[in-house]
Order: C-alpha cells, then structure tokens, then sequence
C-alpha cells in the first residue's frame, strides 16, 4: 500500500484488548474524528462498516476472544485519506480463500460476509502474505 501523502489531523494507535466492547469505544471515537474533520455521511458510513468488521474480525476470529492477545491497530484521518492497519496474533488466513457470501451454496452461513463488506466499503485493502493484517484506505469523496 502506497505511504499517505496528504496530511493527517488526527492518528491514534493503539493496542486493544480483544473484547469486542473495546471496538465499539475505538468505532464511536473515530466517528466523532471523522464528523469533524468533515467527511461525508457515505464515507463515514463506509469506514465505520469496514473498520468495525476488520477489528472484530481480528478479534474473534484471529485472537479467537483471547485474553492473552490483543489487537494492534493504527488509524490516521488526513485532508483527503482516511487510513486503518488492523493488526491480529493469530495464525492467520488467506482472503482469497473465504467463500463468497453471495454464492447460492453460501447465502445461509454467516462466514465471508465481513470480509466481503470490508472490500465494498473502503477504496483498497491489503492483507499481509501471513493473514493477521489488514491495511484499509478509503480516499474522501468531495
């Protein structure tokens, strides 16, 4: 993923427990970051959605809800980019593997969807070659 190349107002890093009530503390605090920096509705609807799928995911399904693990995440809001690096200790996955959650054969298991909402709402994600990060980036709509 290509280095941020505007200026960034507000950073926050982080590493979190993985409980997933600390998600909703970190979500609402960027959401309140992104309303006054003046992102549009839709872009904050569409991080929200991303972010919040990629932290529990790394939650639930990386740290497998461990007190043992945490999160590591880092989440720049700048002039024009809004960036996230959401950071598990698990063993990993590869994306490429996740079934599709709108194949016929998939439309009644929950597995796939997050992923899925994480590419739709955000510009680019990159998962690392391990699995157990994810970087997302979504360019601010004028």
């Amino acid at each position: 993923m290509a280095e941020l190349n505007t200026a960034c107002g507000w950073k926050f890093e982080q590493r979190i427990p993985s409980e997933p009530d600390v998600c909703a503390q970190i979500v609402a605090t960027l959401l309140e970051q992104l309303e006054r920096t003046k992102w549009s509705n839709k872009d904050i609807f569409g991080i929200h959605m991303a972010v919040e799928e990629a932290i529990l995911n790394a939650i639930h399904h990386g740290n497998k809800c461990s007190p043992t693990k945490d999160v590591h995440l880092m989440i720049k809001i700048c002039d024009k980019e809004f960036y996230a690096s959401v950071t598990d200790q698990g063993s990993g996955f590869d994306p490429d593997e996740v079934p599709d959650p709108t194949a016929e054969e998939n439309l009644e298991s929950a597995s796939g969807r997050g992923v899925m909402l994480i590419k739709n709402f955000v510009d680019e994600v990159v998962y690392n070659a391990k699995g157990n990060s994810v970087e997302l980036r979504k360019l601010k709509t004028v």
